[in-house]
């Protein structure tokens, strides 16, 4: 489910903003962009996304803004600007130049350093922490609202699926019915076009409606789609995660459909079977966007 969060938290001179959006995805994919943290920071972060958040691409961003250099210690490495200033001094002295300067000399990288001091990292993870918190708060209320139209659209699909079925399963009642009216036009098509001995219709008719019958059943499979589709709608109205749950279930009721399809001999059961497909892969492109 797709959704946007931001968090801001401030203290001690540092502000923390938390930006984290997320689309949809099957899987959870997690990237973690303009970090100004530190690694155990970063850590910290991927595991708390992780345990907020199991399917979607997920984007977090950190901005830290300083105040007056609050949270840094600036040092001269005294050996270094020597060193420096003697390579500078002799290159100049060599190409008939002026000495180097102060500035020259702090400009070199490795002469100025800036040192963060412990606490402050401390600090800075505590910010961090809270506007990812107050950033995953907004993100959960859009992805809720988004759930929340979601179950109603899955709801009135799953209860198309159990019209069909039902439909399905009248159909499949009539079946030795129309499996004899079938066979009886077939066995007097033949008795009027050939010498056909009648005394071998009754018999050989039972039979065959006996042998269609039975390749023809798809009670099991009607008995099963029912269960799935009760499940789905048990999950839908449920709470938690579901979205790897109805991902399988999807797949069984298009795995039962498929096998009602290829047994039925009726035009009528196939032509709701493809109806049912059809409705099927609507709820199969939404569940993808169900966590």
């Amino acid at each position: 489910m797709t959704g946007f969060g931001r968090g801001v938290a401030e203290a001690a001179g540092t502000r923390a903003t938390v930006d984290v959006r997320a689309v949809n995805h099957r899987f959870l994919d997690l990237k973690l962009r303009g970090a100004q943290v530190a690694p155990p920071v970063e850590e910290a972060i991927a595991s708390r996304v992780r345990g907020a958040i199991e399917r979607g691409a997920v984007s977090v961003s950190v901005h830290l803004a300083r105040e007056g250099g609050a949270t840094a210690r600036m040092t001269i490495d005294h050996a270094a600007a020597e060193a420096v200033h003697a390579e500078l001094a002799a290159l100049a002295q060599k190409l008939n130049l002026a000495g180097p300067d102060l500035a020259l000399v702090l400009a070199q990288p490795g002469v100025v350093v800036t040192e963060e001091r412990e606490s402050d990292d401390a600090q800075v993870a505590a910010q961090v922490a809270i506007a990812l918190e107050a950033a995953l708060a907004q993100l959960d209320s859009m992805r809720r609202a988004e759930g929340a139209a979601l179950a109603t659209e899955l709801r009135l699909r799953l209860a198309e699926l159990a019209s069909l079925r039902t439909q399905v399963a009248a159909l499949a009642a009539t079946l030795p019915q129309q499996l004899t009216k079938r066979l009886q036009e077939r066995v007097k098509r033949l008795l009027d076009e050939s010498e056909v001995d009648p005394s071998l219709g009754p018999a050989r008719m039972a039979q065959e409606i006996a042998l269609l019958a039975d390749r023809s059943d798809v009670t099991e499979e009607l008995v099963r789609l029912a269960s799935h589709l009760d499940q789905a709608t048990a999950l839908i109205t449920g709470t938690g995660s579901v979205g790897r749950r109805l991902d399988f279930l999807v797949q069984e009721i298009g795995r039962e459909l498929n096998t009602i399809g290829s047994k039925s001999s009726l035009t009528e059961i196939s032509a709701a079977v493809v109806d049912a497909k059809a409705v099927l892969e609507k709820v199969r492109e939404q569940v993808q966007n169900v966590e």
